[in-house]
């Protein structure tokens, strides 16, 4: 049961939840992009 506990503090889940953030402002960039070429340049 340790380990489980040493495993659960040792996890940043500030640091995770900034990580996963950043991700998504990344990726929905080119997919915004992506949707306005498939879609001819109109909103």
């Amino acid at each position: 049961m340790d380990f489980l506990t040493n495993l659960v503090n040792n996890l940043n889940f500030e640091a995770i939840l900034q990580l996963t953030c950043l991700a998504l402002v990344v990726i929905s960039g080119p997919v915004v992009i992506f949707l306005l070429a498939a879609r001819g340049g109109d909103l």
